[in-house]
């Protein structure tokens, strides 16, 4: 029977050491939320990005939009925050209404106080392995192998998804820290012969029971980064995990595993943000 890793408890243990040292700041680091339009799903993670601000000591300044905002509006907030002192990190929760052009929207936000490391200059850090910040997820999950004793040196680990915000960063830091990495996506061809070779097999795919028991190495690392909702309405990943995790050794739950963890490391780069700021000053 697999270890189930913890998100939760870490992401408590994450955030009680960004609070302890957020103390020895000359003033509280600031996390500005940008939310355009009311989708239900994005009031509830500005929600619980506020509150985790609250729990480190942090100031939240929210700017809630309407959905209509014109692009010169959003982008003339963007610059006011860029300028304002009081602010180290600024997020536009996505997805933005669909008028509005997500890549000019996240590439005006200053690099400086991309805590979510969308800017390509932080991508840009990171892919030559200098990076100023790490990107939330795949960050929380490089801090869970971690906190378990999970070596990703000389493993086989499969990345299921490519996109920029999980998958291809994923990967690179998973082969920073000398894993042999494949990224898998929906033209990769007989993918249960790649995810039954991987030592650490990590799935942002966002498809209910995509991965299944015979598709899982024994003794696999099991990393369900996904949020889906099955047939019932209840909360998932990509893992039929009643079926895997009898066969893994390690395994993340959905709910409580990844999704702590991310907005824990959003706060840990509102710290880094905020150390540089005045540092400067």
């Amino acid at each position: 029977m697999a270890t189930r890793i913890d998100g939760k408890a870490l992401a408590a243990k994450v955030k009680a050491q960004v609070a302890e040292a957020a103390k020895g700041l000359s003033r509280q680091p600031g996390l500005a939320v940008i939310l355009v339009g009311n989708d239900p799903a994005s009031r509830v993670y500005v929600n619980g990005k506020e509150r985790d601000c609250a729990e480190c000591g942090f100031q939240s300044f929210e700017h809630a939009l309407p959905e209509e905002t014109a692009q010169a509006e959003l982008l003339a907030l963007i610059e006011e925050l860029n300028q304002d002192p009081r602010v180290d990190g600024i997020l536009c929760q996505l997805p933005l209404p669909s008028h509005l052009d997500e890549d000019a929207v996240l590439n005006a936000i200053a690099r400086d106080k991309d805590v979510d490391c969308f800017h390509p200059y932080n991508v840009g850090r990171l892919a030559a392995g200098d990076p100023v910040f790490l990107p939330c997820t795949p960050a929380g999950v490089m801090e869970m192998l971690r906190e378990y004793g999970i070596s990703v040196r000389g493993k086989r680990c499969a990345v299921l998804g490519r996109s920029n915000i999980v998958g291809k960063p994923m990967a690179m830091l998973l082969l920073q820290q000398d894993g042999t990495v494949t990224v898998c996506h929906s033209k990769t061809p007989d993918l249960a012969a790649i995810t039954r070779e991987a030592d650490i097999l990590v799935s942002a795919v966002g498809r209910v029971s995509l991965i299944t028991a015979d598709m899982v190495k024994e003794g696999a690392v099991v990393i369900d980064v996904a949020m889906n909702r099955n047939g019932e309405g209840k909360l998932c990943g990509d893992v039929d995990y009643a079926g895997v995790e009898p066969k893994a050794s390690y395994i993340t739950p959905v709910p409580g595993g990844v999704g702590p963890m991310t907005r824990a490391m959003l706060m840990r780069n509102i710290l880094t943000a905020a150390r540089h700021h005045q540092a400067e000053n």
